[in-house]
């Protein structure tokens, strides 16, 4: 029988917290103890470990990676005999310097998508970007605000007109967003004349005259261009930034920086990019053809110093479940297309998490 001298010691705070320090976030180039990742640590007489590890956002792509590499890192010290870990995420607001009276009450980041011309899938992109978001476990909402064009609620099966609650507009639900869009005030159906105090008009109340509760992201589809939806959005909420969406050709993504530069004049912070419709693969021969040109949209990135978000194929299925009412990444999530615009969104919220915390102090745990 074992003398009870031999009994190794439960491990202390410290030890845990020195072993933990070791994991970097790769975006926020900071220990994740510094960064006050790490709640709720308790350790037992028995030497049993439990944490909580709170990320970034739900949508962190290197979650996996962290938990992994936490529980070995805890578990190999002295005294340890379990590890009890959880992962949870907590979106932090933006640091951006804008008055909170600016803000719209419960939304953390509210995230522009905008392009320079219509025809290059920016609706489609947004959907599934807010989509993908919601599937990681952030809340989240959508407001189409492309008074010209107004396609979302087509994309999420959505007919029905928004209710009134004390003089608020109560958004629609579906996937798990939640939703406005000028077509289900308007009539999907009918054609509208605007003129820009119209255009503001319509805007500024469909971001403060709704209810849209608490939310972690609010994705807008902008109408295409630089005109007085895009320059509203940019004045009336402190915006967390914009994301570019355009094709590979040259003519077409001349007109796509055009818009990132407008966005930049109103300091806007730039995203990223991302280049739709990259690629096609053939049925036949299995291989990729570049029909629009390739890799436009990254170069430009690198040039201007601005995030490069990734590229998406031009799939048909992404195009069928956006007539059928549905997000190819909820209908679809095998597919090519619906991969692809999983990552772009998990690098689009890490690049989130990076300006939240650019100004954050360093938390010394000792």
């Amino acid at each position: 029988m074992a003398s009870s001298s031999t009994r190794v010691e439960p491990p202390k705070p410290e030890q845990v917290l020195a072993a933990l320090r070791s994991i970097q976030d790769p975006d926020l180039h900071r220990d994740v103890v510094s960064l006050g990742m790490i709640k709720d640590l308790a350790i037992s007489d028995v030497g049993a470990v439990s944490f909580n590890f709170e990320l970034t956002t739900p949508a962190c792509p290197v979650r996996d990676r962290f938990q992994t590499l936490a529980r070995r890192l805890v578990s190999e010290i002295p005294g340890v005999t379990a590890v009890d870990l959880k992962m949870t995420a907590n979106v932090r607001t933006p640091f951006n310097g804008r008055s909170d009276e600016a803000a719209i009450p419960g939304v953390k980041h509210v995230i522009a998508v905008g392009s320079g011309k219509g025809g290059v899938g920016k609706s489609t992109v947004a959907v599934n970007l807010a989509a993908s978001l919601q599937l990681s476990g952030a809340r989240v909402g959508l407001l189409d605000a492309d008074i010209y064009g107004p396609s979302v609620p087509g994309m999420l099966g959505v007919t029905d007109q928004p209710k009134v609650r004390d003089q608020r507009l109560v958004p629609l639900e579906a996937f798990g967003l939640t939703l406005i869009s000028i077509g289900l005030l308007a009539g999907a159906e009918k054609a509208m004349v605007w003129r820009g105090p119209l255009v503001a008009r319509a805007i500024e109340q469909m971001l403060r005259d709704v209810l849209w509760g608490e939310l972690d992201y609010l994705v807008v589809d902008l109408p295409p261009g630089t005109g007085d939806a895009s320059l509203t959005l940019a004045q009336a909420v402190p915006l967390t930034g914009v994301v570019i969406v355009c094709t590979p050709q040259d003519a077409a993504l001349k007109i796509a920086l055009r818009s990132l530069q407008m966005f930049r004049g109103l300091n806007v912070p730039p995203l990223g990019l991302i280049e739709n419709m990259s690629w096609f693969v053939c049925d036949d021969c299995h291989k990729e053809h570049f029909i629009f040109d390739h890799g436009g949209a990254e170069r430009s990135a690198q040039r201007l110093g601005v995030p490069y978000l990734g590229a998406i194929p031009l799939e048909a299925s992404i195009r069928e479940e956006a007539d059928a009412g549905a997000p190819v990444v909820v209908s679809r999530p095998d597919t090519a297309g619906s991969q692809a615009l999983r990552k772009i969104a998990s690098a689009l919220a890490a690049r989130i998490s990076v300006q939240s915390f650019r100004r954050l102090p360093v938390i010394n745990v000792r």
